[in-house]
């Protein structure tokens, strides 16, 4: 599976147990109803708030209760490497069940593929948020992740970060691209995008106040990343909270 092939969208299951495995990390996400699924030799349940992570290669079978809805999104392991670390059944925050929420909603519409990949990526970092501690990361890495975590808002150079990191500038972009799956400037953008969603969404912040929280001086210029982000513009969560 290529970076390419990134997918996001609704399923439904049959009551009939099916197995099989697949060569991407797949992650299946409650709407409605409920699916058991084992994955290896763990089994459980995805409904309500609890979310499966199926890691690339894991047999695995499951059977969908009636009525039931799930996004699931399939992810090349290239992406997101460190999914292989994660137990098979998380419970979500309620960060990301607000997310998925948003997910089901979005989904029901018509969205380009870049717009999916967009969302997807987004699902893809506050994963790796709740999980975090249960990541084994390179010390540096850690060191690195948790810097931006705190200074997103702000310009960071690679030289910058790679200092606080102890590495080269090169080893630092090697590293962090292979522990994590993108980039140092790829984190900060999604950090920045993933909070600005949050911000949007509770709705107490102007536009532009969340421009200012997330590091964008220019309302254009966050304006513009937002909607590239999620083919969406910044207004649209003004609009649905009317």
């Amino acid at each position: 599976m290529s970076l390419n092939n990134l997918t996001l969208d609704l399923r439904s299951y049959s009551a009939e147990t099916d197995n099989h495995l697949h060569d991407y990390h797949q992650l299946v996400l409650p709407v409605s109803g409920q699916l058991d699924i084992s994955v290896g030799n763990q089994s459980g349940r995805v409904d309500s708030d609890q979310a499966a992570i199926i890691s690339a290669g894991k047999d695995h079978g499951f059977s969908g209760s009636e009525g039931n809805c799930f996004v699931v999104a399939d992810i090349p392991d290239q992406l997101a490497p460190e999914f292989e670390q994660l137990p098979a059944f998380i419970h979500l925050n309620p960060a990301l069940n607000q997310y998925v929420r948003f997910l089901h909603q979005q989904l029901q519409q018509y969205n380009s593929a870049s717009t999916q990949r967009q969302m997807l990526l987004l699902l893809i970092q506050l994963l790796q948020e709740q999980c975090g501690h249960q990541l084994r990361l390179d010390r540096r890495i850690a060191v690195a992740r948790n810097y931006l975590d705190q200074h997103f808002n702000s310009a960071i150079s690679q030289r910058q970060l790679a200092a606080v990191a102890s590495l080269s500038p090169r080893q630092l972009g090697e590293l962090f691209r292979k522990q994590l799956g993108m980039t140092p400037q790829q984190y900060v953008i999604e950090k920045r995008m993933q909070q600005a969603w949050q911000l949007l969404e509770q709705g107490h912040l102007s536009i532009q106040q969340v421009a200012d929280a997330v590091g964008y001086s220019s309302l254009a210029a966050f304006s513009d990343r937002f909607r590239r982000h999620f083919d969406i513009p910044p207004s649209y969560f003004r609009r649905v909270g009317k």
